[in-house]
């Protein structure tokens, strides 16, 4: 069986996100790799024990219910952490993805106010930017938890993540605000540019 591999990202320094922040998050996403990879392989072990277990195939179906979890929280870390790698880059104003959202919201600003609010709705999750490859647009929603409400057909471009383990260590759930500033101002937008590059 083919498996996933563990990316590995070049995240320098960080303005307001501290360095055991992102070390013990990064743990959080080898563990979504590693379980991604685990449940691909138990499913046919727990699948060959159906003939003689009547309860076997609700372990797998149960394993398999698991999967979209692990998976998402593998991919959705991807793009988190691809967008704080390499360094600081701001979106030109004559970029692609820039006139995307101005189409879409009105202007830069408009969106990115928007998309900060998304991101302080109440519980654990994350803050999409989303690209409709059906409509040929731009979407901003939040995704509960991470296999809860991805949107169909739609391809990642931005994924700010909102669990409590993105930002305990250095702010309390009351001052999040605070961490949602800081990942915008480590944002590596040319990284977000290229995602938003690769699905038109």
């Amino acid at each position: 069986m083919k498996k996933f591999e563990e990316k590995k990202f070049n995240i320098g320094t960080l303005k307001g996100i501290s360095a055991k922040n992102i070390e013990e998050h990064l743990k959080l996403y080898a563990g979504y790799v590693k379980n991604t990879n685990l449940i691909l392989e138990k499913i046919p072990e727990y699948e060959s024990y159906a003939k003689e277990d009547s309860f076997a195939p609700y372990v797998v179906s149960e394993i398999e219910r698991r999967f979209g979890f692990e998976y998402n929280g593998m991919r959705n870390h991807e793009i988190y952490f691809e967008s704080l790698s390499g360094k600081v880059q701001t979106l030109p104003y004559d970029s692609e993805l820039k006139k995307a959202i101005t189409a879409e919201w009105g202007s830069f600003d408009l969106w990115l106010n928007r998309f900060k609010s998304i991101a302080l709705t109440r519980g654990i999750g994350w803050a999409m930017l989303y690209f409709d490859r059906k409509e040929k647009r731009l979407l901003s929603t939040w995704v509960d938890e991470q296999h809860l409400g991805q949107l169909q057909d739609c391809a990642l471009i931005l994924a700010l993540d909102m669990w409590e383990h993105a930002f305990i260590y250095d702010y309390p759930t009351s001052e999040k605000k605070k961490y949602v500033d800081a990942f915008f101002e480590n944002l590596n937008w040319e990284a977000v540019e290229n995602n938003f590059k690769k699905v038109q």
